[in-house]
C-alpha cells in the first residue's frame, strides 16, 4: 500500500473526516485491521486564512509547498490537499515535489458524470465559487457547466463557512440559508450540488435537499484511498 501525504487543517473540523474516511476504505477493500499509510501535516488555519483575506496567495502557494516537500521527504507516495479553496496554489505545490497531487474536483467531477449530470451548482468560500481556478477545471478538463450563486447569497454562504462551520458550529437557520441558496440554484438548471468547501457536510446532509450532493471530502478520500491501493 503507497502512503499518502494529507495536507491538512484548513480546517482541522474537515481534516478529521478526512482521516476516518481514508480508512474506513482501507479497511472497507482489505478488511481485517487493515487501515491506511498516512503522513498528516496540520497547519494553522489562522494563518492560511490571513493569507487568503489579504489575497496574498502567493505567500499561501509557498507556504503549502513547503509542506508538500516535507511530507515528500517523510516518505508520502502522493499528496491529499484537505481543502477545496487551497487548491487555487495547487500549482505551486504540484512544482515543489517529485509526486503526485491528488486534485480534489477530479473524483467529484468523475462522480458527477457517472450519475448522468451535465449541470451543477457550486456551493463553496467566495474564493472557489468566484474565482476560475475550480470551475475551470470543472468545465474544460470535465465539460460541465457549473452555476454559483448571486453575490448577496455568495456572501452567506461564505459567512456561514468561516464563521460557524470552520468553528464547528451547526445551525439550523444556516441549514435553512444553504437549502434556500440550493432552491434557487436549481430553478437556474442545476441538476445535482457540489458541496465544494470542505466543511459544508457538517451541516447539509443528502435527506435534506431534493438535489442530489456531491461531497467533495468524501469523494476526495474514497479516491485517495483507492489510489494507495492499486
Amino acid at each position: 500500500m503507497k502512503t499518502l501525504g494529507l495536507i491538512g487543517g484548513m480546517s482541522w473540523e474537515s481534516t478529521v473526516p478526512y482521516y476516518q474516511q481514508i480508512n474506513q476504505a482501507v479497511k472497507t477493500r482489505l478488511g481485517g485491521l487493515h487501515s491506511a499509510r498516512i503522513i498528516l501535516y496540520s497547519v494553522d488555519f489562522h494563518e492560511v486564512e490571513l493569507l487568503q483575506t489579504r489575497g496574498q496567495w502567493d505567500a499561501a502557494g509557498d507556504m503549502l509547498a513547503d509542506v508538500a516537500r516535507k511530507l515528500e521527504a517523510a516518505g508520502a507516495h502522493a499528496l491529499v490537499l484537505c481543502t477545496n479553496t487551497m487548491h487555487k496554489v495547487a500549482s505551486a505545490i504540484t512544482a515543489a515535489v517529485s509526486i503526485p497531487l491528488l486534485h480534489i474536483a477530479d473524483p467529484t467531477a468523475q462522480a458527477i458524470k457517472e450519475a448522468g449530470y451535465t449541470s451543477v451548482g457550486l456551493l463553496g468560500t467566495r474564493f472557489t465559487m468566484e474565482q476560475d481556478f475550480y470551475r475551470q477545471r470543472l468545465e474544460q478538463t470535465h465539460g460541465l457547466t457549473v452555476l454559483t450563486p448571486p453575490p448577496a447569497e455568495r456572501d452567506q454562504v461564505h459567512h456561514i463557512i468561516y464563521n460557524e462551520l470552520c468553528l464547528g458550529q451547526v445551525h439550523e437557520a444556516s441549514r435553512q440559508t444553504y437549502l434556500s441558496v440550493i432552491q434557487n440554484l436549481q430553478t437556474q438548471g442545476a441538476q445535482a450540488i457540489i458541496l465544494g468547501c470542505t466543511e459544508i457536510a457538517m451541516l447539509v446532509k443528502p435527506p435534506d435537499c431534493a438535489l442530489p450532493l456531491f461531497d467533495t471530502t468524501a469523494l476526495h478520500a474514497r479516491s485517495a484511498a483507492l489510489w494507495a491501493m492499486s
